[in-house]
């Protein structure tokens, strides 16, 4: 990964937090999003994946860890709180050409969805509800 290609994904999370609308902006503050180049090892062994298999990091875009709002409630009070991780790694790989040249367009929609997605996990979406939302 090459500095500009890190600052382009830093950029395009940036705008698209800010252009989230007003409602889900303020989660922003109860659900942070943290930015990191790829998922660590124990992510990956949470998501059933080898932590070996190197084609994993360049998919992987973002991951949902904590309770959902929908389950939430006094059980899971010692719980670690809520936390959207971006992956830097997976959407430059799903923005880039096979010579390795970021399509802006492609990465802003893909920072876009991967945040909404996420967000939806927090809200109890599963995969198909997302799939069929047009954010899978």
């Amino acid at each position: 990964m090459h500095e500009a290609d890190l600052r382009l994904v830093d950029e395009a999370v940036g705008r698209a937090i800010h252009e989230l609308p007003e409602h889900l902006y303020r989660l922003i503050d109860e659900v942070p999003i943290v930015l990191i180049d790829q998922p660590t090892p124990e992510m990956l062994r949470d998501l059933g994946l080898d932590p070996a298999d190197v084609f994993a990091l360049d998919e992987i875009c973002g991951l949902h860890t904590g309770i959902p709002i929908t389950e939430d409630s006094v059980e899971f009070s010692g719980d670690l709180p809520t936390v959207i991780h971006l992956f830097r790694r997976g959407l430059l790989g799903i923005a880039s050409d096979e010579e390795g040249r970021v399509d802006r367009e492609t990465l802003n929609r893909e920072v876009r969805i991967t945040i909404l997605h996420e967000l939806g996990h927090h809200f109890g979406l599963e995969e198909q509800d997302l799939d069929d939302l047009g954010y899978g």
